[in-house]
């Protein structure tokens, strides 16, 4: 036969310790480091700084990414292609993205026109314009 577990009557819960509400009440232990508030601000003042630069340089980054995207001419606007820091070290990857892009969204890829289309000067023409040669060429 089982017997009947009793109920203990002895406060055996562990101490509920009340655990401060607002910062006035919490104390720093005696063992805690603590720095003087002059060497604090200067720490934080140094540290906004370097944010600072990393952000102008972060800035600097983007600006190169989008030239080199301009400068390969394949698509109307450089800016389509996101950020991305391995583009500007690795030039095979650039070229991969941009071509990854123009697959997907064929619409971004530059309309400027290439070759002869019939406007502008004409080479081997010299620098006279002969309007008349110009239309029996056009006529044939």
């Amino acid at each position: 036969m089982t017997e009947p577990i009793e109920a203990s009557t002895d406060d055996e819960s562990p101490e509920e310790v009340e655990t401060p509400d607002t910062p006035e009440e919490i104390e720093p232990a005696e063992d805690a480091d603590t720095f003087p508030r002059s060497y604090v601000e200067k720490l934080r003042r140094e540290s906004a700084g370097y944010r600072e630069r990393a952000q102008v340089g972060d800035t600097y980054a983007a600006r190169l990414h989008t030239e080199l995207v301009r400068a390969t001419g394949k698509l109307a606007d450089p800016t389509d292609l996101g950020f991305d820091e391995t583009h500007l070290d690795d030039p095979d990857a650039l070229a991969a993205a941009i071509g990854d892009l123009l697959s997907r969204k064929p619409h971004l890829a530059s309309r400027r026109p290439v070759g002869d289309i019939g406007q502008g000067p004409v080479s081997g023409n010299g620098s006279s314009v002969d309007l008349a040669a110009i239309l029996r060429q056009r006529a044939q």
